[in-house]
Formats: structure tokens, sequence, C-alpha cells
């Protein structure tokens, strides 16, 4: 049996002919191989997709699937391991016979600047100097499903929860009715924008800064009053986007609407007219008027893929720096063809595994955040 093809073969390929390659290897796994693309692709690889969409729905979906050998997750690192818990937690397993589904990511460097914002280390060094002041067991830790397996698993372990940005505002609810403090990492923009829909003033949250060596940075006074914690962490993709955008963008068109993911600063989402998940700004695109006119603060593959599939409405970028997510930008078609042929030859390579005991924690979290959602 001939080997299959190294990287460097699969980059020599243009696009035409990876694709034609990756449509064969499809073709001979049928659904033994799931192909899962984020909704910040290239528009490439979204071709190959055999779903497309946010990382929780991605991976809920695949873990679905009773029929599949390996998953392609075409995103980033934290998104594969979250497929990784799901589809291969104990009762998925027992059902497969403890057959494990491979998941891979086609690219190990795809990672998340935000989820790299905070490491385990960090967040127990946290844990431990929150508890020299306060009674930790009067705070409820709760992560960003952009986040590393073994921050979900310490939410698990410490009676917290997982959120998406599309159910944030229910999992604060539920961590306020369990404690009165919540610990909220890694996006401090998606905590801030939440905790204040839900009428916390600003004056009862605070910044932790994971690289003062006391409190964060706060003083004893500011923790102690505090009712949301927020780690220093954020998006650098919705970071980016300013207030000033959007008033340029009403001076030149009028009629516009202002539409932006929460992970943008507290001062955007002020001025647009509505902000949310990347599921609820498709949503308002598909269901809105012809015509309609938007300018939207997200990714730029997500907004330029909007355009391209609602020309009866007129769509721009709310940025005038066109900004994409460079790490997720890693996975091309070369990485693609390369893994998946990998796949079919029995050789799988890339393969994203998360060790059992963070696993089992981890599914702690994500299972109280479903019990939330329902």
């Amino acid at each position: 049996m001939s080997l299959p093809p190294t990287l460097a073969d699969c980059r020599a390929l243009d696009d035409a002919a990876l694709s034609v390659r990756i449509e064969a290897v499809r073709q001979q796994m049928g659904p033994r191989l799931v192909i899962l693309g984020h909704h910040y692709q290239q528009d490439g690889v979204i071709a190959h997709a055999d779903l497309d969409g946010d990382s929780y729905q991605l991976s809920k979906s695949a873990a679905e699937r009773t029929d599949c050998d390996a998953i392609a997750f075409c995103g980033v690192h934290f998104m594969a391991e979250t497929a990784d818990i799901l589809v291969n937690r104990p009762e998925k397993l027992a059902a497969r016979g403890g057959r494990r589904v491979h998941v891979i990511l086609p690219d190990l460097a795809a990672g998340c600047s935000m989820a790299d914002m905070a490491g385990i280390e960090q967040v127990e060094d946290a844990w431990a100097d929150l508890g020299t002041l306060i009674d930790t067991a009067d705070i409820t830790p709760v992560t960003y499903i952009n986040s590393a397996a073994s921050l979900k698993a310490f939410c698990g372990k410490h009676g917290g929860i997982v959120c998406t940005s599309s159910n944030a505002e229910a999992v604060l609810k539920w961590s306020f009715a369990q404690r009165r403090c919540v610990l909220f990492f890694p996006d401090q923009h998606l905590g801030r924008n939440t905790a204040r829909r839900m009428g916390i003033p600003l004056d009862q949250m605070c910044l932790w800064n994971p690289h003062e060596q006391r409190l964060g940075g706060n003083d004893a006074q500011q923790i102690r009053k505090s009712r949301v914690i927020l780690w220093q962490g954020h998006c650098s993709v919705h970071a980016m986007f300013r207030p000033e955008h959007i008033d340029a963008m009403r001076k030149n068109v009028p009629a516009i609407k202002i539409l932006v993911h929460p992970e943008c600063p507290m001062e955007v989402v002020d001025k647009a007219d509505l902000a949310g998940s990347t599921s609820f700004i498709i949503r308002q695109v598909e269901q809105a008027a012809a015509g309609t006119q938007w300018a939207i603060g997200t990714e730029l593959h997500l907004v330029k893929r909007l355009e391209q599939r609602h020309p009866e409405q007129q769509i721009r970028f709310l940025s005038p720096v066109f900004c994409m997510c460079a790490t997720m930008y890693r996975i091309d078609l070369a990485h693609l063809c390369w893994s998946l042929e990998h796949v079919a030859a029995g050789l799988p390579v890339n393969v994203i595994r998360v060790d059992d005991e963070t696993a089992a924690w981890a599914v702690t979290a994500l299972d109280r955040m479903l019990a939330v959602s329902h």
C-alpha cells in the first residue's frame, strides 16, 4: 500500500486538484467521515463541509452521528477538543462497543488567541488568590465555550458551568442562583455586555489581569463588592471594532442597521442596533426584508458569505480595516486534503485527544449548560 502524500505534496497542488482529491476521500469513506466547517472558515473549505455552524452546534451535531469513524474539524483547537469530549463521552463509547471516533484538526497551529489568554495555571492561581480574600464557595466559575478543555474541567470540578454567546444570559442567571459572585473567563466583553444587559452596574464588576501579582490588579474592596469578576481576555477579531466605525457608517448610510457580536467592546455594543451570537446574526439577515442595509461587526469570512447568500440585501463589513481570524485561516485545502488522505489510509494525523479525567469534568460543566439552556 502506498503511503499518503506529505503536506508538501499537497501544498504543491492547486485548489482545483485539492478539491478533487478531498471529494474522492469523501466518496470513499461515505458516512464514516464527517467534515465540520466553522462559520469563520474560508469558502473553499466550507464547500467541502458536511455541516457548517458555530463550534458547539457542530460538536453536538457530530456527537449525534452513530456511523462515523472520523471527524475532521475545520476550526481551531478548543473546538476539536469539545468535539472529542462529546463524541467520545462514556455512553457514546459504550454504544459503539468501545470504539473511539478520531477527531482531526487539519492544522495543529490553528489555535484561538482568546482561549490562549486564560491558561489553566493562571485560573488556578486566580482562584487561590481570590480564596485569600473571599470564600470561593461564593463564586461560580463560568467559562466561555471558546476555552481549553482544562478550563471547562475546572468549572466542572468547582460547581461551575460553560456558556456560549447564545445562552450567556441564561447561564449567568443560573450562576447567580447558585452563588453571589461569578468569575467569567476568558472573554471580558461577552461577560460585561451580558451582565450589563441583566442590570448589573459596572461598579459591581472588576477586571482581573492574570499578569498582576495580587488580586488581578484590584484592591480588596473592589473584589468584595464585585458580583462579576471579568478575566482580561478578548477576541482579537471582535475587539478591533470601534464606536467611530459605527458613527462613520451612520453618517455615510443613514438607513444602515448595525449588527454586532457580543464579543465586541461595550462601547460598540451600546451604539449598535442589535447584538447577538453568530447564529443570531445569521438569523437576523435571513429574516430581514429585501433592501435592508446592514453593517455587520463580526469575522470577515462570515460577513462576505452573508453578502453572497443575500444579494437582495445590502451588507457591509463594519470596519474600514479588514480583519479575519488568522488562526482559523490556517485551515486550508492543502491541510484538509493531507489530513483526510491519511485518515482514508488508516494513518490519522493531528488527532485531538482529551484525557479521560479532563473530559469527564468538562462534560459535567457542559451538561449543566445544556440543562440551563433547555
